[in-house]
């Protein structure tokens, strides 16, 4: 009798899960967005690595396209040192910057060259005048936008190409832009990526795609810039703790197994 409850039970059990996994694919086939596909980036995987020239190329399309309207609070001009840039080469793109420091000796604010301590200056002071510059949008903050979304990279990837014409029946309030990556197909930001828009310092034609996954390595790595290091590190660990039950294994084997299975007998 108690078995015929469990089986019940599981049975129970089981169509209530597969219940649930129909449930979500319907939800899922009449959603307002389509989910991103699955982008072969360099750096996914357990031994994948950052790309440091789609880093540094992507920094260039952030800088000329990006950061007129979005911030990236959470960045300090150091970080691009050793990653994508010479010390020398940010030292000289922070003297062409102006932060606002103070108060000095009267008490006043002043403007002084940027640092490399410094967090990168942002487009707009407040968020009034982010909203009041972009028709009552606010640009987000891009420092942890890899992070911040569901398919991380692969959806800005797909959000940045993704712009089309709306399809039959889709009608677009005014201001807005129809891209079905986006949450109800409708977002506030125009195209920005085109063909030869900028020209790349490595000589990489400036395509929109390769623009678009430029920026998407960039936006992953400023997500998480000690990503290779944390790696780097669990793979050493790894070989350790291989070489570790190696040694232990052996030492089981054939050091302490015979010790513990011996026979001792005493005669008289």
């Amino acid at each position: 009798m108690a078995a015929r409850v469990t089986f019940k039970a599981f049975a129970a059990g089981a169509a209530t899960i597969a219940g649930s996994l129909i449930v979500k694919d319907a939800v899922s086939a009449n959603a307002d967005h389509i989910d991103p596909p699955d982008y072969p980036f360099s750096h996914k995987g357990w031994i994948g690595g950052f790309d440091a020239s789609a880093i540094r190329r992507g920094h260039q399309v952030y800088t000329n396209v990006c950061a007129t309207c979005h911030s990236m609070n959470l960045m300090a001009y150091r970080n691009l040192v050793d990653v994508a840039y010479t010390e020398d080469e940010v030292k000289a793109m922070c003297d062409e910057l102006e932060v606002e420091d103070g108060p000095n000796d009267e008490g006043e604010m002043f403007d002084r060259p940027a640092k490399l301590s410094d967090m990168w200056l942002a487009p707009y002071k407040s968020e009034e005048e982010a909203r009041y510059s972009n028709n009552g949008a606010y640009p987000p903050d891009l420092s942890l936008m890899a992070k911040a979304r569901m398919y991380k990279e692969d959806y800005i990837f797909a959000l940045l190409l993704g712009y089309r014409e709306p399809p039959a029946g889709v009608s677009v309030n005014p201001g807005m832009h129809y891209n079905p990556y986006f949450a109800g197909g409708q977002i506030a930001m125009p195209q920005q990526l085109m063909d030869g828009m900028l020209d790349y310092d490595d000589g990489t034609p400036s395509t929109a795609s390769q623009m678009a996954k430029d920026v998407s390595v960039f936006l992953a790595w400023s997500a998480e810039p000690t990503q290779d290091e944390r790696k780097l590190m669990g793979m050493k660990w790894t070989a350790c703790l291989f070489v570790g039950a190696v040694l232990t294994g052996y030492y089981k084997r054939f050091r302490w197994g015979p010790l513990k299975s011996r026979r001792i007998s005493y005669i008289s």
